[in-house]
């Protein structure tokens, strides 16, 4: 059964505007145009749009999203990678909601706020968007996978790891020594480790690829919220430099 391109757009709760651009890019061509010159979509061409509807809730662009599409054409199996994630969201919004929760009884209660329980479903899900748009939701689902996967002893291990490694970069920056020093070149092999602990990245040989390591580092200069874990952007550049040089050495 065909649909009407006026049809369309009210079920979805777009515009006919919207479906012709999508069509415009190749993105959603109408199963067939009337003598009318009215477009048409017919079952598959619905199932398509609601991969697209799907994908960019999920924070992917056009462009992404096309990628998306043309690389993996079986709808079935596609839309059962969706609910996935969709689940993924939706859990991680249940906590978040019961960690929110919890801080409203006992402020209400004039409680003992409890930090652990305040920020669970919200950490390791700040870059989300980052993630997805540079290397695809499956790296994100991976990752996210993996950190909701460790115990909470582990995920203070991490983050004390972590904070570790941000707070010697920074020192390290503030005694003014060479990227390509040798201590230099000690704290990007703990960065290169500590990448290497982390699932779905864009890796060679199940490490980080020489292009995701180097890439990682400008991020670190364009992004102050990245900087900020080093120091500033003064730091941020020096540990882009000294990862540059680990790369080109070392990968």
């Amino acid at each position: 059964m065909d649909r009407s391109i006026q049809d369309v757009a009210r079920l979805v709760g777009t515009t006919s505007r919207t479906l012709r651009h999508y069509d415009r890019l190749g993105l959603l061509p109408p199963s067939r145009v009337g003598s009318n010159g009215y477009r048409y979509y017919d079952d598959d061409a619905l199932v398509r749009l609601q991969r697209i509807l799907l994908l960019r809730g999920l924070g992917l662009g056009l462009p992404a999203i096309t990628e998306v599409l043309n690389r993996e054409a079986e709808p079935a199996r596609a839309l059962r990678k969706h609910l996935e994630l969709l689940r993924q969201e939706q859990e991680r919004l249940a906590r978040q909601i019961a960690s929110v929760s919890l801080t409203i009884d006992q402020l209400e209660g004039g409680e003992q706020l409890m930090a652990e329980n305040m920020f669970d479903g919200f950490d390791h899900t700040r870059y989300k968007d980052e993630v997805e748009e540079r290397w695809g939701a499956e790296a994100y689902a991976t990752g996210d996978r993996w950190w909701r996967g460790m115990s909470e002893a582990e995920r203070t291990q991490y983050k004390a790891r972590t904070a570790q490694l941000g707070a010697d970069w920074t020192a390290a920056t503030e005694q003014g020594i060479a990227p390509d020093s040798d201590a230099a070149q000690e704290l990007a092999r703990r960065h290169f480790e500590w990448l290497s602990g982390v699932p779905g990245l864009p890796s060679s040989d199940g490490r980080p690829s020489k292009e995701y390591f180097v890439g990682l580092g400008d991020m670190y200069v364009a992004d102050d919220r990245f900087a900020a874990n080093y120091g500033g952007r003064k730091g941020a550049e020096f540990v882009r430099d000294a990862l540059k040089v680990f790369a080109d050495r070392r990968l």
